[in-house]
């Protein structure tokens, strides 16, 4: 079945284009054209590494062509609107320090520091951490640290003054107020104003976990170990990493390694294995253990849960091709006027469950990058 994975990918590619992709759900239901958004960023982002490990150009050509569609030679980018203030927004700019690096593009760098500029004026809590959006005040996600905290340590690193304290001290208000002392998960969102429909007024914190929100986290963490360097905090954000995968892996599902979309919720009425936040998880897990900041054990675990996904969620169709079942294709906290996104239990099963979305293809895709990169090792 791995063999068949590059033609799954490259069969995406070959009918996606900057206007209409394949593997954005989201939009094709609601018949838009795309713009410059996350769930493409994801896609880019693990087409990118698709590249860099199997050295098949024709990954990075079409990411190019596909960000050359936005991003214009003064460094504006078509449809990003700044007055948002949504970290959602910010993290398709991180494939441009890429594609600088391959090009030298100046196009590239003006285009990562008008993104800059912008979370330069993001709004925060009293404590410090970004909001998550303009339209969720005082909100941090969890989905917001994979969303803004990559791209500013690799704008840290490429044009900035190496100063990381900021991603750091933000990764540890995560930590002290949204992880659960019990179980060793985090909570979706907190609200630092404790006035969101969905927080408890007494701690902020939503009402349960979901898994991909965790997922979104631990791959967070995992790219920072790799981004930050020696004494600039890369200690700390690899003993959260893996305090985080001890936690987690003592919830996967025994047959298949994969891992709950309400992950502390085994087995109850409507929940469901879910290909995603799985993948998140493994790809975390292999690439944590590479990097040599998680106990080797983590390689075999997060090969495992890919290996389940292989096995229980990518499967052929009557025409010879493949699809990536099992995806949650989106949760959320609110906003006010939406309160059926409660948090809830109830509320995450009730969520559409689709195929071939970026929020789970991406992941696996860079899962996949990871087994390479491992099978690579083992031969050499």
């Amino acid at each position: 079945m791995y063999e068949a994975i590059d033609r799954y990918v490259f069969s995406l590619i070959e009918c996606s284009s900057p206007e209409r992709t394949a593997w954005n759900i989201e939009k094709m239901r609601q018949g838009v054209p795309t713009n410059w958004n996350y769930i493409d960023g994801c896609m880019i982002t693990a087409l990118l590494a698709m590249a860099e490990i199997s050295g098949d150009e024709r990954y990075f050509d079409f990411s190019r062509r596909f960000i050359d569609a936005f991003v214009n030679e003064d460094g504006s980018v078509r449809t990003f609107n700044p007055e948002k203030h949504t970290l959602d927004d910010i993290n398709e700019g991180r494939v441009l320090f890429t594609l600088y690096e391959r090009t030298g593009d100046e196009k590239y760098r003006r285009a990562a520091e008008t993104l800059k500029r912008a979370l330069d004026g993001q709004p925060r809590t009293f404590q410090g951490s970004f909001w998550h959006k303009q339209i969720y005040p005082n909100q941090v996600w969890l989905d917001g640290v994979y969303m803004a905290m990559p791209f500013l340590a690799l704008y840290e690193g490429h044009f900035g003054s190496g100063d990381y304290g900021d991603i750091l001290r933000q990764v540890e208000i995560v930590r002290d107020n949204m992880r659960d002392a019990a179980t060793g998960l985090y909570y979706h969102g907190y609200d630092a104003s404790r006035k969101a429909f969905w927080a408890d007024k007494v701690t902020g914190l939503s009402k349960s976990f979901w898994l991909r929100s965790i997922g979104w986290f631990a791959v967070a963490l995992a790219d920072l170990v790799e981004l930050v360097p020696q004494g600039e905090g890369r200690e700390t954000l690899s003993s959260i990493l893996a305090e985080l995968m001890e936690a987690v892996w003592r919830f996967h599902d025994p047959d298949t390694a994969m891992y709950w979309q309400v992950p502390d919720r085994p087995g109850e009425a409507g929940n469901y294995l879910e290909s995603s936040g799985s993948a998140m998880l493994a790809y975390a897990m292999l690439k944590g253990a590479r990097l040599g900041v998680l106990d080797a054990a983590f390689a075999e675990r997060g090969q495992r849960t890919f290996d389940g996904i292989v096995a229980h969620r990518l499967a052929f169709d009557g025409d010879g091709g493949l699809n990536l079942d099992g995806i949650c294709l989106v949760a959320g906290l609110g906003p006010e006027d939406n309160r059926r996104r409660d948090g809830t239990y109830e509320y995450y099963i009730s969520e559409p469950v689709v195929q071939n979305d970026a929020k789970g293809v991406a992941p696996f895709v860079l899962c996949y990058t990871e087994v390479k990169r491992r099978q690579g090792a083992q031969a050499g």
